[in-house]
Order: structure tokens, then sequence, then C-alpha cells
């Protein structure tokens, strides 16, 4: 960030991690793996760190009984637990910017994904006059298509096409139980505050 020949700025993407949650759990099978990773990457980097024959943590629920959990309650296991951890990084880099020297103040910007959905020709211009680019009427057209197309929603996860991304912003409402928005709200909650969600 300090080398003068880079002139790199940094922006940093956030959105309401119940909307994140909801999701994940779409893509719970095609975010296995990953959510997994995540999870490890946590005990990597404790102090200690888990033993090589420790494994990752394991429900309650699951011990005893006699029966392997479903898959789709594992996944969701997993994909909280990763959740969480995305939090704690989240929390560490907002308050990492805010004690921050000017020198990165200047290079570094958040945007959160719902204000981009509201206000997204004016987020484009703040972002691209962050960068010290200019405003293209082409670009501005294509991020106004992009959030405010006819459909809202795919059941192919990863796919990227123009729909109308504001009922993206409280589908978590309609569709996460209050027992999941409680479990986000409580692994999330000093993230969220700072973002002000």
């Amino acid at each position: 960030l300090r080398e003068p020949g880079l002139n790199l700025r940094v922006v940093q993407l956030f959105r309401d991690p119940r909307a994140v949650h909801n999701s994940r759990l779409k893509a719970r099978q095609a975010l296995l793996r990953e959510s997994i990773q995540v999870l490890r990457s946590r005990h990597r980097a404790e102090p200690r760190g888990p033993t090589r024959h420790q494994q990752l943590p394991v429900p309650p629920a699951w011990l005893g009984g006699g029966r392997a959990p479903q898959p789709q309650h594992r996944a969701e296991f997993f994909l909280g637990g990763a959740l969480e951890v995305i939090c704690q990084a989240w929390l560490r880099d907002l308050l990492l910017a805010r004690r921050s020297p000017p020198w990165l103040r200047r290079r570094y910007t958040q945007l959160r994904y719902e204000d981009l959905v509201r206000e997204p020709r004016a987020q484009l211009r703040r972002l691209l006059r962050f960068a010290g680019l200019p405003v293209p009427p082409a670009l501005e057209s294509f991020v106004l298509n992009m959030t405010r197309g006819a459909a809202y929603s795919s059941d192919r996860p990863f796919l990227i096409s123009a729909r109308d991304a504001r009922e993206a912003i409280h589908a978590w409402r309609e569709r996460l139980s209050r027992q999941q928005v409680r479990q986000v709200e409580a692994a999330c909650s000093e993230a969220m505050s700072l973002l002000a969600y």
C-alpha cells in the first residue's frame, strides 16, 4: 500500500451477514468444502493450534444416539461456523481501518452491498472517484441493469445475471428461521454493529 509505483487502492465489500448466511445456505453443498477450509483456517490461526489428531468441532447433537448426522445438518453446521470466522475477520478489518494512519485511509474504502443495490449509480461514482477513474456511461448502464433486472433469483447459486437485487437485501427475512437469525446475530454482532446492520 505504501509503494508509490503501484498506487494500490482497496475496496472492501460487506453484506449483511444474515443475507450472506441465507445465500450460503442456498448453495450449501457447493460451499461445503470452502466452509470446512475456512473453519480449518481458524484452527491454524489459534495461538497453540489444534494437534494434528484433532478434528473440526462436532455439534453436541451429533454425539451419542449412534446415528450419523444428516448431510444437510452437517452442511448447515459448517456454513454457520464458517460465517462466524468470516465475521471475526471482518471485525479485525474494520477495527484496523478505524485505527489506521491517514495514508492508509486514503487508499482504503468500504462498500456495503445494500448501499450499492439501493444507489447503484451514486456508489459506482463514489468508487470510481476513489480509484481516480472516469465514469463511463456504459458502465453506469451496466450497473443499473445488473441491479434492476426483471428477475430476482436463480436456483443456480453462482449464475451471474441481471436481476432485481433490491429484493435480495431482505430475502433472508423470509427464508431464515428465527433461530438461524439469532445465531448469525450472536456470531456477528460486533461487526454488524460497526457496519450499521
